[in-house]
């Protein structure tokens, strides 16, 4: 019997590319999808699926609350996060969720049904492309090793310049300056300006006080 999944995204084409991409897997089948947590929660009570994959960023609210709720409904229902936003903080959400799969919405979609597969066999044991590396940046007590370059994107970024004023200000592309932004963003586990900062802060890469940073 083929494994049932529900689609819960607010994007149309990206239900339609995971519509697509499932139905070309002959041992799946797309039973519901939805754009909203209230509607994606009704179709997983009434449908039952044995898969819910689950955008993480949803007009009524976070995914990461919907993934608890869906798992009080069900402990045997796989749950696979999707997102765009695939920092430390968001994987980490995930598995205190109780999702069963993570999945940056830039991986194939062959990925996401790798994910679904794992889901609907361990619906309980969490499964993320880049979950030891985020453990390591969690258990080490040094922090992550930032060049030269990267410490100064990091200290303007604290400034609040935007990517243009730090092209500016380092004398170099925006190109340039966006790749050691989402390099700094890797290091530090972050999906966005606001999360690099926290943990940066955290990690004593700047400080919050007196304007010093290391």
């Amino acid at each position: 019997m083929a494994t049932s999944v529900l689609l819960i995204d607010d994007h149309d084409l990206i239900r339609q590319g995971l519509r697509h991409a499932f139905e070309r897997d002959q041992g799946f089948t797309v039973v519901g999808e939805a754009g909203t947590i209230a509607e994606g929660l009704e179709l997983a009570s009434a449908l039952e699926p044995d898969v819910v994959i689950m955008d993480l960023r949803l007009p009524d609210g976070n995914g990461l609350e919907a993934t608890r709720k869906l798992r009080e409904l069900s402990p045997t229902c796989g749950i696979v996060v999707l997102t765009m936003y695939a920092g430390d903080e968001q994987l980490f959400g995930a598995l205190e969720a109780g999702a069963s799969a993570f999945v940056a919405k830039d991986a194939p979609a062959e990925d996401v049904v790798a994910a679904a597969r794992h889901a609907a066999s361990s619906p309980s044991a969490f499964t993320a492309s880049d979950l030891a590396d985020a453990m390591r940046r969690r258990l080490s007590p040094s922090g992550p090793q930032l060049s030269p370059r990267e410490k100064q994107v990091l200290r303007l970024l604290a400034d609040g310049l935007a990517v243009a004023q730090i092209a500016r200000q380092l004398y170099i592309s925006e190109s340039t300056a966006k790749t050691h932004i989402s390099k700094l963003y890797e290091k530090l586990g972050a999906g966005n300006r606001a999360t690099a900062l926290m943990t940066a802060m955290r990690l004593g890469l700047i400080r919050s006080e007196s304007g010093e940073r290391p």
